[in-house]
């Protein structure tokens, strides 16, 4: 699909009628934010404007296939985020017609196309949602110095978190809080808690004449490029619509409500998952944060009892402030190098053990049925986030966190940079957490929710007739088992890639040995430091075999 900026053409016919535009006029700049309810940026467009311009921008780097990538999808992002986007738009379409107006969808490099319509449409205020994501802050500079030059009002109001991050790290004199109970103390209650939010609009201003620019309907997957690509059914729709409709859901069980407790919950629960799964909502502001918040207050306020953060479900919403907060404070959070936050460590570099976690071949079902349902759904439960995250980093193959920060980022529906870095970050002991001798069994952990495999058999049919006494470890099943499972161990599914007993042990080592040098020189550890440790763990690991067969030796001797 030809993707353009403001074409010298005339406005193609759009099934709404677009007024003259004369008067004072408004650009309402949706990126986030996908809704109406809770929308500061967009009751402020309205307010005095004779005209208000809903536009989203279809950035081609997140929308334009890229057939090198490892799954569909373009460059950025996976086919199912971007569906779920599509599916947001079309929503927050139909509720702006609702209104009287409609979504403009223009195509381009959003800053471009943002000031080639700031100069044809002569605005007087430009509105959107402030955002904290690096991509968002570069992109915003370029935008509102050119408004600001234009003599345009710019108006960017925090309401993707509940707290204004840069508020919080001021409060702290100058820097992030980097505990959860220290980010707590800080935020205290949010500033308009005890207000009333607006969670309806009547109407809205008419879009004005949009001159020369070409403005489309919200596209199709296949209208960008993905011709008639057979798709999975996904149990998670976009929107502002199912985003209410599943919070109203949620929260009509009070008592569920008031006794949440994370970490608690069954990881391999997928007919109805052990969660609200609104985090795909908040993560394009189908959902306002701050309205789940009130409405979390409110059941709060009607019980006798609840549970608190960290646990609580209002404690899940702080954890994400917290995430956004440290984030936005901490250089390069995003990558070990240059992370002040990040241990340095000399983690492997194994392509083919990726591809092997990446793909559901590590030959370990719980590990693998999670990445399958990843791939398929665009979601998991924490927990087998938890699982799958160890897996790959401390817990047996010693892999970069950063490379499996890239898979989540691209596959997830709620993948949210701040958020997902976060969590890498913890689950490889790289930060914020440090009890790298706590491990997720690949094995047992999912045993204890699941003992029979049915979320195993779900996501890997291969493995659907294989006895449960042998379904979380099918390469120790005699082989008359696996013949009559119809599933030949390393031919129809393959043998562990690693063994965990030994491959978690070898972890711990390399983690104690990057730990001690970690605070041997204060964190400054160069690459050559690194390249260092690499080349003594690599020859330790080496050694360990020798040493454990003289032991053996000895034993048999004696």
């Amino acid at each position: 699909m030809q993707l353009s900026l403001c074409l010298s053409k005339p406005a193609q016919h759009l099934k709404n009628p677009i007024m003259a535009a004369s008067g004072s006029g408004s650009i309402m700049w949706f990126r986030k934010g996908l809704r109406i309810h809770d929308n500061p940026a967009l009751d402020y467009a309205s307010k005095g404007s004779d005209f208000v311009y809903p536009v989203f921008v279809i950035d081609p780097h997140y929308m334009e296939p890229d057939p090198k990538a490892f799954s569909p999808g373009s460059r950025l992002a996976g086919l199912n985020r971007i569906r779920f986007l599509l599916e947001s738009l079309v929503d927050l379409d139909t509720s702006l017609k609702k209104l009287g107006s409609r979504l403009l969808i223009l195509k381009g490099e959003p800053g471009q196309v943002l000031i080639r319509c700031l100069k044809e449409w002569g605005v007087k205020k430009l509105c959107f949602e402030y955002d904290t994501d690096p991509h968002y802050q570069a992109l915003d500079i370029r935008v509102k110095e050119y408004a600001s030059a234009a003599g345009i009002e710019v108006f960017s109001p925090v309401s993707h978190t509940l707290f204004n991050p840069a508020d919080i790290i001021q409060r702290n004199g100058g820097k992030p809080p980097l505990t959860y109970q220290s980010f707590l103390k800080l935020a205290g209650q949010p500033s308009w808690a005890s207000s009333p939010l607006l969670t309806s609009i009547s109407s809205l201003p008419p879009v004005g004449d949009v001159g020369s620019c070409e403005i489309s309907e919200v596209p199709t997957i296949k209208d960008l490029g993905y011709g008639d690509i057979e798709q999975e059914w996904i149990p998670f729709r976009g929107g502002e619509s199912e985003a209410l409709k599943r919070l109203k859901e949620s929260i009509s069980d009070k008592e569920w409500v008031a006794n949440f407790e994370k970490p608690k919950g069954n990881p391999s629960a997928f007919v109805k998952p052990a969660t609200t799964v609104l985090s795909p909502y908040l993560k394009f502001g189908c959902l306002s944060s701050r309205y789940f918040y009130q409405c979390l207050q409110d059941v709060y306020k009607n019980v006798q009892k609840h549970t608190s953060p960290p646990v609580s479900l209002a404690g899940q919403l702080l954890w994400r402030d917290f995430f956004y907060t440290v984030a936005f404070g901490t250089p390069n959070f995003d990558r070990m190098e240059g992370n002040k936050l990040c241990k340095q460590i000399p983690w492997n570099d194994d392509d083919e053990l990726l591809a092997a976690w990446r793909e559901a071949r590590t030959g370990y079902p719980w590990i693998d049925a999670i990445m399958v349902q990843l791939r398929k759904w665009g979601w998991m439960h924490h927990l087998a986030r938890h699982s799958v995250a160890c897996f790959l980093t401390r817990g047996d193959l010693f892999l970069h966190w950063e490379r499996g920060r890239d898979v989540f980022e691209r596959l997830l529906i709620d993948s949210d940079w701040a958020i997902n870095n976060g969590n890498w970050l913890w689950l490889s002991c790289s930060s914020f957490f440090y009890q790298y001798n706590r491990i997720y069994s690949p094995i047992s952990f999912g045993k204890k929710y699941d003992p029979n495999g049915d979320y195993i058999r779900h996501f890997l049919p291969v493995l659907k007739d294989m006895p449960k006494e042998y379904i979380y470890e099918p390469w120790t099943a005699p082989p008359g088992i696996q013949r009559k499972a119809k599933c030949i161990i390393g031919r129809d599914y393959p043998k562990p890639v690693v063994y965990h007993d030994s491959a978690s042990k070898e972890c711990k080592r390399k983690l104690a040995e990057a730990y001690a040098l970690n605070q041997k020189l204060n964190g400054q550890l160069s690459q050559e430091d690194l390249d260092n440790l690499r080349r003594k763990l690599e020859q330790d690991e080496d050694i360990e075999p020798k040493i454990r067969r003289q032991r053996q030796k000895v034993g048999h001797l004696t």
